[in-house]
C-alpha cells in the first residue's frame, strides 16, 4: 500500500530567524541552515522576508539570499514574505514567483502586526494580485484560531465570512496560522471542515505554535481533516512579539518523527533533520520549542 505524502513546508529561516533579536545572523549562517535542510530532504521553503531592514534587520540580506537560492535549488519549492506591492516588486525582480501575504482574521492584531485595518490589507492584497498576476500568493490567516487581543474564535462561521473577500480577488492558496498556539484538536477540524465546505477549491495548508503543548496533535487533527501541507520551523524556532514567553512554532524535526513513525511519506530524512537542527541551535541563539534537539542520543534511556 502506497504511503500518504506530507507536504512539510519549512519556515524556519523567515519565521524563526525573524524572531532572534540578541545576535545578528549572517548570511552565510542562513545559507549553511538552507543547504542542511535541502539535503535532509526538505522541497518547500519558505527562506526570508521582503521587508523593511528597519522593520526586520534579522531578513535585511534577503536579496543576497534570493540570488544564491534561485540559483543553487532550481527544483526547490521556494518563497517569501511580502508585506506590500514594494516587496513583491522587490521579489518579483530576482525572479521569485512565489510569495505569501499575511493578514490576521483579529482586527486588533492585524493593526498591531501590521498597522493596517481589514480593508486596507485587502487593498493591498489585490495590488499585488493587479500587478503581478503570475506571481503566486499564499494568504497566510494569523490568528485564524485565537488572538492575544480578542480571546480565542470558537465559531468557524467567522473564518468562512472572512475568507470570502480573498477568495473572489483570486486566492487559491490559504494557509490557517495558529499565531499564539491557542487552537485544539476540535477546533482546528471544524474550522477545517467548514471552510473546506464554503470553498472546495481552495488549497490550504495549517501552520502550528506549540505554546500550550498542542502543536503536534493538532497536526493531527488537520491531517486528519484532510489537510496536507503543514508548516514548521527548525528546531521549533520563533514566537510571537504579542505573546510574551510562548513557545515557538512546531518543530520540524519533531513532526517529521512523528509523520514518519505513523507511516506516512514526508520525503526528508528524521536523522539529517535533527542534525541540522542542533547545529542551528549551537550558533543561533533563540527560542526554540523542539524536543529531540535536547535529546542527547536516540537509543531509549537505560535505568
Amino acid at each position: 500500500m502506497e504511503k500518504q505524502k506530507i507536504q512539510v513546508i519549512e519556515v524556519g529561516p523567515r519565521d524563526g530567524f525573524q524572531s532572534v533579536k540578541c545576535a545578528q545572523i549572517t548570511t552565510e549562517q542562513k545559507l549553511k541552515v538552507i543547504d542542511d535542510l535541502v539535503s535532509a530532504g526538505v522541497k518547500h521553503l519558505e527562506y526570508t522576508s521582503f521587508v523593511s531592514p528597519k522593520a526586520i534587520p534579522q531578513l535585511a540580506d534577503a536579496k543576497d539570499v534570493t540570488e544564491v537560492v534561485l540559483k543553487k535549488y532550481p527544483d526547490v519549492d521556494l518563497f517569501a514574505l511580502v508585506p506590500n506591492l514594494r516587496g513583491a516588486q522587490n521579489a518579483y525582480e530576482l525572479g521569485l514567483r512565489k510569495v505569501c501575504y499575511v493578514v490576521s482574521l483579529s482586527v486588533s492584531h492585524n493593526k498591531a502586526n501590521i498597522n493596517r485595518t481589514h480593508e486596507q490589507s485587502l487593498e493591498a492584497y489585490k495590488e499585488i494580485r493587479a500587478a503581478y498576476p503570475d506571481l503566486d500568493v499564499i494568504v497566510d490567516l494569523a490568528t485564524t484560531f485565537g488572538c492575544p487581543f480578542e480571546g480565542k474564535y470558537e465559531d468557524p462561521a467567522a473564518v468562512v465570512a472572512f475568507l470570502k473577500d480573498y477568495v473572489d480577488a483570486g486566492m487559491t492558496t490559504c494557509c490557517l496560522c495558529d499565531t499564539i498556539g491557542i487552537a485544539d484538536p476540535a477546533q482546528v477540524k471544524a474550522v477545517i471542515a467548514a471552510v473546506k465546505e464554503a470553498y472546495p477549491s481552495l488549497d490550504l495548508m495549517v501552520h502550528f505554535h506549540d505554546t500550550r503543548g498542542l502543536g503536534m496533535v493538532n497536526t493531527t487533527a488537520a491531517i486528519e481533516s484532510g489537510v496536507t501541507k503543514i508548516q514548521s520551523a527548525l528546531g521549533g524556532l520563533g514566537g510571537c512579539p504579542f505573546a510574551p514567553g510562548a513557545s515557538g512554532n512546531l518543530s520540524t524535526e519533531d513532526m517529521v518523527w512523528m509523520l514518519n513513525e505513523m507511516g506516512y511519506d514526508t520525503g526528508i530524512s528524521f536523522s539529517k533533520l535533527l542534525a541540522a537542527a542542533k547545529d542551528q541551535a549551537k550558533v543561533i541563539a533563540g527560542n526554540y520549542s523542539g524536543h529531540h534537539i535536547n535529546v542527547e542520543a536516540e537509543t531509549p534511556c537505560k535505568a
